[in-house]
């Protein structure tokens, strides 16, 4: 007697609920991602055969250009907010604090900082912005934007950034870290290109037999 044979039917799988998971899981990353802030002006920076990956919250950075012009950027919108606020109540300046808040970095003088707002934001790069003023002991608006900042972040956990043009010259460098100081911050992350060891280095030497030991 033959086997009887089941009627074969085709498998059909209702995929309506994973197509809405998927779509809601990417409504979801595409509305939570914090971008990236914009750069204020593309810098060489020299390299460096350090591994440590530079932090992307609770930063507070400071960029010199190739011609010593300083750029300030921060990704906190509330301490900008603060900063904004201080500023239009000690120095009077009239700041739009919307702008201030959404403004990936800043690169002009007191003076100047409302007409740098409202400027567009394609407007805001290259080497025709002025840049904080920090020539001197005398011109150095930098060392007032690090106390708002100090004061803005009140003992809570701040990164502070140095990123430096590898053509920059050495005064701009220093009027820079003479800002650090009068605000005690005395440390401090530089933001370098990174490379491999040299082969052969002592670096290398005692890379290798770290590795070594932990076989």
């Amino acid at each position: 007697m033959g086997r009887a044979q089941l009627p074969r039917k085709s498998t059909n799988i209702d995929m309506t609920a994973m197509c809405d998971v998927a779509f809601l899981l990417l409504s979801f990353f595409i509305l939570t991602t914090k971008f990236k802030p914009a750069e204020a002006i593309a810098v060489t920076t020299p390299n460096s055969v350090a591994a440590k990956v530079a932090p992307e919250k609770d930063i507070v950075l400071i960029t010199i250009d190739k011609d010593g012009k300083v750029f300030l950027t921060m990704d906190d919108e509330e301490k900008k907010e603060f900063i904004a606020n201080t500023l239009n109540q000690t120095k009077g300046l009239n700041l739009n604090v919307q702008a201030f808040k959404k403004a990936g970095f800043f690169g002009a003088p007191f003076s100047g900082l409302a007409q740098f707002l409202a400027l567009p934001e394609e407007q805001r790069k290259g080497g025709n912005l002025p840049g904080i003023p920090c020539k001197d002991s005398t011109q150095n608006e930098l060392v007032e934007w690090m106390q708002l900042v100090n004061t803005s972040y009140q003992g809570q956990k701040m990164n502070l950034l140095l990123k430096g043009d590898n053509m920059a010259k050495y005064p701009a460098f220093k009027n820079v870290i003479d800002a650090f100081k009068k605000n005690d911050f005395l440390k401090f992350q530089m933001i370098t290109n990174p490379e491999s060891v040299p082969t052969g280095s002592e670096l290398w030497k005692r890379s290798m037999s770290g590795e070594k030991r932990e076989e």
